[in-house]
């Protein structure tokens, strides 16, 4: 006989199911619910509640908290809830269903072996085919862990995917695709020399949330930007879900790659969530109150507006969606130990409930000044689905921002387009245009050529354009507009002059992205030139389309050393790593300017030519006195070759320290203990090449 537990009114906060000594206390929030019911299960995929527990409105409730304490209840117990409520979607936009089983919105863990989104997405009970939520104990043993201490000035940022990261079959991990097999490649990890991961939402999402016909195909949501328990970690990505292992699981993790110093910067989807449109499935929020969570529509309540592309927008600005956010950033940060977040489609947190942008959004600077948060790393994909575009702009000051301008403009300089090396030098030196008139700092630019979305680098110097066929979309889905040069022939070729010339293409973005002021922004794989086929929309590929290809760390062993060297070169240079931005003024204790800027000939950087594809400067150390080297730089992305004039330096010589245009066994790098003085006073530069030069 099934144990039935005692119960008693218990407390409003906090919120979500805490465990105490002697149980655990229950509290979830909904305004306009009639009634509630709690349902308790004793695993994962049994179909039946072993407690059905019904919350008086005289005793169980306070304002607007539904709460009980449930005695002697053991960690471990899986639950649901059941909300009645007003049905009336077109006049108020709630969508009660009394039969319909609910996520808790708080919820530490999750389980989704059950789950059926399409049974969700219709009237009546799910139970059988819905998520659940586990009382779990959440005390662990962080050894002294803390989040980890970086100047942001020094990141190199990495993006990658936890579970793509490791599927692949030569990748030599225990259990692919986990928390835990990414502890298996920190040393890989540490060996590049990157200091953050970035990694793609990690948040439970739901993978069955893509369009029917890329359903049809067995394909799935891969990403991860449909979040539904943004306190719980992915179930998939866990070794033993089923037990319930989701935070001890991700917080090894954490303490790992901070014993290996590097740090962790969560992805976040706080824009919408994986309940999408109209006709979306109830999972949690949209059967609590969807007319607090969601932007609805004026005239139709039944209608979510969409500033997303997603179905539904986040109503981030109301004041019980804005705590919810900021307690959940808090508690990824004290409990988990997160260095930081990427906000995704951040600039749909900076609409109105109305939809109207607002000039100071509480929810982003109750972020940005939250004492909690206040070590932490935020940036902001600053931009939503919309045409809200506020790179340079986005509310707050200590938010860095995916610099698309950036993207955009050294993607087209690289590929050989004329008359740009003004912006260039604007882009390189860490968007002074966009930033400092509003006293923000290079940091505030996160530099990057390839994400995630898009093309990665070996497919931006192989693909003119994007070949999405196997997503089922009949390749509508993905950018169109990927400034891309396929360097002769499209896609896969035997030419081995094409091939040379796409090898120096991936090295030449890769060179000039860790050569800029700002902060640099890599894409897993880009450094041993994975590729995807010319897909440019990789969302629901989870297969060796997307994947990591471990077999690539030899066969483009070149490449990957090249970038080490890039990366470290950077990591001996405090000077491209400044914290305020150049000025052309001279440096303290010497006679040159912190820049100097040049084209073909010294000191005649040629700003008005409509034809011109070169651009050079000479940048000084920031401290003569630790012996840092001076650089001069040069990037020659026309197809002309250039004997080019070296700057004379007092008391310095000049040692060659990049040249993409050489195929030596470190791909065009050269380490400073094999590097030799340049004897001349001019140096030869082949076409489409990136020169980097050490002055001692």
């Amino acid at each position: 006989m099934k144990k039935t537990f005692k119960t008693s009114p218990g407390s409003p906060y906090p919120l979500g199911a805490k465990l105490k000594l002697d149980g655990a206390n229950f509290s979830i929030f909904s305004r306009h619910a009639t009634s509630v019911e709690l349902l308790l299960y004793d695993s994962t995929d049994s179909l039946e509640p072993i407690q059905v527990i019904y919350l008086e409105n005289e005793i169980n409730k306070t304002f607007y908290s539904w709460h009980v304490h449930i005695h002697e209840l053991p960690a471990g117990t899986w639950y649901t809830w059941r909300m009645d409520g007003p049905n009336c979607p077109s006049e108020n936009g709630l969508r009660f269903d009394k039969e319909k089983h609910l996520l808790d919105p708080l919820a530490r863990v999750v389980s989704d072996n059950l789950w059926d989104r399409s049974k969700a997405c219709l009237p009546g009970d799910n139970g059988h085919t819905a998520m659940r939520s586990l009382v779990v104990d959440e005390n662990y043993d962080w050894e002294g862990d803390t989040p980890y201490s970086f100047k942001s000035e020094n990141a190199i940022i990495y993006e990658l995917h936890v579970g793509g990261f490791t599927r692949d079959k030569l990748s030599g991990v225990k259990n692919p695709g986990t928390f835990s097999a990414l502890i298996e490649k920190i040393p890989y990890l540490k060996a590049l020399g990157i200091s953050h991961v970035e990694l793609m939402p990690v948040m439970a999402f739901d993978e069955q949330d893509i369009p029917p016909g890329t359903a049809a195909l067995g394909l799935k949501n891969y990403w991860g930007y449909s979040t539904h328990s943004f306190f719980s970690p992915h179930p998939r990505y866990c070794v033993t879900p089923e037990k319930g292992t989701h935070l001890e699981e991700f917080r090894d993790l954490v303490k790992a790659l901070h014993q290996a110093e590097i740090g962790v910067i969560m992805d976040v989807v706080f824009n919408h969530t994986s309940e999408a449109g109209s006709d979306g499935p109830v999972i949690n929020f949209r059967g609590i109150g969807s007319s607090i969570f969601y932007h609805l529509d004026a005239n139709d309540k039944s209608k979510f507006r969409d500033y997303t592309g997603c179905g539904n927008t986040v109503n981030a600005n109301h004041p019980v969606v804005a705590n919810f956010i900021i307690s959940c950033l808090e508690f990824w940060v004290r409990e988990m130990h997160i260095d930081g977040f990427r906000f995704d489609l951040a600039s749909a947190l900076a609409r109105g409930q109305n939809g109207e942008v607002l000039q100071d959004p509480p929810i982003l600077w109750g972020i940005e000044l939250s004492e909690q948060l206040a070590k932490t790393k935020l940036i902001a994909e600053a931009w939503d689905a919309a045409g809200l575009y506020q790179v340079g702009s986005f509310p707050g000051y200590r938010w860095g921002e995916w610099n698309g301008k950036y993207r955009d403009i050294m993607r087209r300089f690289i590929r050989g387009d004329k008359g740009l090396t003004a912006e260039v030098a604007t882009r390189l030196c860490a968007s002074s245009d966009l930033y400092k008139k509003q006293d923000r700092l290079p940091i505030n630019s996160i530099n990057f050529i390839t994400c995630h979305d898009g093309f990665t680098l070996n497919d931006l110097v192989s693909y003119h354009h994007k070949h999405n066929l196997a997503n089922g979309e009949d390749n509508r889905d993905g950018c169109n507009n990927n400034i891309s040069y396929n360097c002769g022939a499209e896609g896969e070729t035997d030419d081995v002059n094409i091939l040379e010339l796409r090898k120096r293409q991936a090295k030449n973005s890769i060179a000039i992205l860790l050569l800029s002021q700002g902060v640099p922004m890599l894409l897993s794989g880009d450094e041993v030139l994975n590729t995807q086929n010319g897909n440019n929309n990789g969302y629901c590929q989870d297969n060796e389309l997307t994947w990591f290809d471990w077999s690539l760390t030899k066969k483009n062993s070149n490449m990957l050393l090249f970038v080490q060297q890039m990366i470290a070169l950077r990591k001996r240079h405090p000077s491209l790593m400044r914290r305020r931005f150049l000025t052309g003024e001279c440096v303290p204790g010497r006679h040159i300017p912190d820049i100097q800027w040049h084209g073909i000939n010294l000191g005649a950087p040629q700003w008005l030519d409509p034809e011109s594809q070169v651009l050079a400067f000479t940048l000084a150390a920031v401290d003569n006195e630790d012996d840092e080297a001076d650089l001069h730089v040069i990037f020659n992305m026309s197809g002309n070759e250039f004997n080019m004039q070296i700057p004379i330096v007092e008391n310095r010589k000049w040692y060659l320290a990049i040249n993409t245009s050489l195929s030596s066994t470190q791909g065009g790098a050269v380490k400073p203990e094999q590097q030799t003085p340049i004897g001349d006073h001019n140096y030869f530069v082949q076409a489409k090449s990136v020169v980097v030069l050490e002055g001692r």
